[in-house]
């Protein structure tokens, strides 16, 4: 049995508007009253997040001063995984159908993502993707999780995985961070990262995954290709 186990946010879902529309929120609660800022381009805050830009750098780089930075740093954390904001999260394009057409080759799909458990249901329901992932195929976190780094805390997942998923012959990872490349390489476990989501090729590059691809299209499309050449 061959496995894809795939992250949600990058190849499945994009966040690049709830992520702007918190920032923007961030910008005008932060910024004194007449104080003249810089409101980034969405293009322009989506480039610098992909390059892992710090968020106090963003707010400087927005027209705030240092403590203002801060503020806004700690305001963004709270904000961008609230519920009201995931309303602004879309499919990613082509994500439905690569998903059925790797469902149809018969090959076992998994999501592991650090989303809560209330928060993958939420998007589950607003674009149709239980039908995809059973319950004993989603990897996520709990409601009361305490998060730590997603470095550290996605490796975990995959070991809980791996102890409670069916043996696989073949297993791949598809993500868009250093967290799926890290999870997927501590594990033994093939890395596909996916240059449609947080973070830019660059980035990705520099944890050395076996495969940069444009999206989960391409990946599902190496995936199928690498399995029927190993049947031939």
């Amino acid at each position: 049995m061959i496995r894809l186990i795939t992250d949600f946010d990058g190849p499945i879902i994009d966040v690049s508007e709830r992520y702007y529309r918190v920032y923007q929120l961030c910008l005008e609660k932060t910024r004194h009253p007449e104080q003249a800022v810089t409101q980034l381009s969405k293009a322009e805050f989506w480039q610098l997040k992909r390059s892992k830009v710090p968020e106090k750098q963003i707010a400087i780089l927005s027209g705030l001063d240092e403590t203002q930075a801060k503020t806004f740093a700690n305001l963004r954390r709270q904000t961008v995984h609230a519920h009201p904001y995931f309303q602004y999260d879309k499919l990613a394009p082509g994500a439905v159908e690569a998903l059925e057409q790797i469902q149809q080759a018969g090959i076992d799909l998994a999501v592991m993502t650090m989303r809560r458990v209330r928060e993958l249901d939420y998007a589950f329901g607003q674009h149709d993707l239980g039908r995809f992932f059973p319950e004993n195929r989603c990897y996520c976190l709990s409601n009361d999780y305490l998060k730590t780094r997603d470095i550290d805390d996605k490796p975990l997942l995959m070991a809980r995985a791996l102890v409670e998923l069916p043996p696989a012959s073949d297993v791949w990872m598809v993500g868009d961070t250093e967290a799926d490349i890290i999870a997927a390489k501590k594990h033994g476990i093939k890395a596909i990262a996916v240059e449609c989501g947080i973070r830019d090729r660059v980035r990705l590059q520099q944890y050395q995954p076996d495969l940069i691809v444009k999206d989960l299209n391409a990946a599902v499309e190496f995936v199928l290709n690498a399995a029927f050449a190993q049947a031939s």
